[in-house]
């Protein structure tokens, strides 16, 4: 199957597991949740990994409902903690129905995405169960620090790093591991998948960040300059902190602590200084650095070469991305 084709059928999948549940007031806002777009990332490298290694993709559909649920959920609870009014341009649950809804509806997503293993026995369920829960720790992990970060003036490039592993790359590498998972590959294949999805991650997410300023907003599809407006600690703010002068972060940091600036105004300011420091391009030095460790791990993954090849173009398409 191609990946189009593959995407019809996790999203048949999917439909299918949302349809005619009640109460509607608690299911409603998951159906909400889950087909308000999304790429479908974490699901398709579930399904992509278990044909690689030679399994149909009809059994691993459960394992990538798994990861998208679990994903969804993140983002329900997530929207709640920023009190954020849209998510992919609609309102979010908490906004559209009420905070305690979104509350439930988020915690039974969690639970939906446990039960979507049960389809699985023996040796393949503990081992998918297993790495979910640790999974899942370090997405909470991640959101503690990225929360603890709002309130800190001063954060490492180290341990913004190591927060995006925590809260969004580490996913992409279970997604990989879950497919390797079902497939039967070896532990050591299984630990490459997941290094060669981490790495993948890191470079994705300083890749949103790089695209949030430097992106194009017809393409981006949000507003360029969000993560600025937000006050967000992304890779770019925090290279320029470290590169600049101690006037300019002395500037910077006044910026991100005052509310009183026009945002149009905000957005040029911190702009320039991402501009003067070079951020752009360090961003895009570090996506090369990261997608470059991600296709070093493949090398050990034992797939194919011709495998290989098609990952190896999967994660450019992944990089060339402009949204």
């Amino acid at each position: 199957m191609d990946i189009q084709e593959i995407k019809a059928n996790f999203e048949k999948y999917l439909h299918r597991q949302l349809d005619h549940k009640h109460p509607e007031n608690l299911y409603k806002p998951i159906q909400y949740t889950l087909e308000n777009g999304g790429k479908r990332i974490r699901p398709l490298l579930v399904l992509l990994s278990a044909q690689s290694f030679g399994t149909d993709i009809l059994k691993a559909l459960p394992a990538a409902a798994a990861i998208e649920i679990f994903h969804n959920f993140t983002l329900l609870h997530d929207d709640i903690m920023d009190a954020a009014p849209l998510r992919r341009g609609q309102p979010t649950v908490h906004k559209k129905w009420n905070e305690n809804t979104a509350i439930l509806s988020g915690d039974t997503m969690l639970v939906m995405a446990y039960k979507m293993l049960e389809a699985y026995d023996g040796s393949a369920y503990k081992q998918l169960n297993m790495l979910l829960n640790k999974t899942a720790i370090e997405v909470c992990e991640g959101q503690q620090m990225d929360m603890d970060f709002e309130k800190r003036s001063i954060v490492s490039i180290e341990d913004y790093i190591e927060m995006i592993r925590l809260k969004t790359a580490v996913l992409l590498g279970t997604a990989l591991k879950f497919g390797g998972i079902i497939a039967q590959a070896a532990t050591e294949h299984l630990t490459a998948l997941g290094r060669f999805g981490e790495q993948l991650g890191l470079a994705f997410q300083i890749q949103d960040d790089y695209l949030d300023s430097f992106g194009h907003a017809e393409t981006f599809g949000k507003r360029i300059g969000g993560d600025i407006l937000d006050r967000k600690k992304t890779f770019l703010y925090l290279t320029t902190l470290k590169q600049a002068t101690n006037a300019d972060r002395e500037t910077l940091i006044r910026l991100y602590h005052h509310n009183d600036v026009p945002d149009e105004t905000l957005i040029h300011a911190v702009m320039a200084l991402f501009t003067r420091y070079k951020a752009d391009q360090i961003a895009q030095k570090a996506i090369q650095t990261y997608t470059s460790e991600a296709l070093t791990a493949l090398e050990a993954t034992g797939l194919s070469a011709n495998q290989k090849t098609f990952w190896q173009q999967f994660a450019a398409g992944l990089m060339r991305r402009t949204s």
